[in-house]
């Protein structure tokens, strides 16, 4: 597949921060964007570099509008861009 680490925290940002501080994204939309074909084998990497985006406090992980742990949240997540988050990229 060749899609690296660097590539998914920039795509991730890039995808919160034109949400905004108000709105969500999906992991898979960030997946679906770099690999619209294997989309579902990028997942676990997309997961990974959430968790490191929300540990460093650029995005939230969020379920049903509320903020979870990304190592513990079981079932969907969504990700939402921080203050500090919207400085960084």
């Amino acid at each position: 597949m060749g899609i690296n680490s660097t590539q998914i925290r920039q795509e991730i940002l890039a995808q919160v921060q034109r949400r905004g501080v108000e709105k969500t994204i999906c992991p898979s939309d960030v997946a679906r964007s770099l690999s619209p074909h294997h989309w579902r084998d990028l997942m676990p990497q997309v997961r990974d570099v959430g968790i490191s985006l929300a540990e460093a406090a650029l995005i939230y992980v969020t379920q049903r509008g509320q903020i979870v742990d990304p190592k513990t949240a079981k079932g969907p997540i969504r990700y939402r861009v921080t203050q500090k988050g919207l400085k960084a990229l």
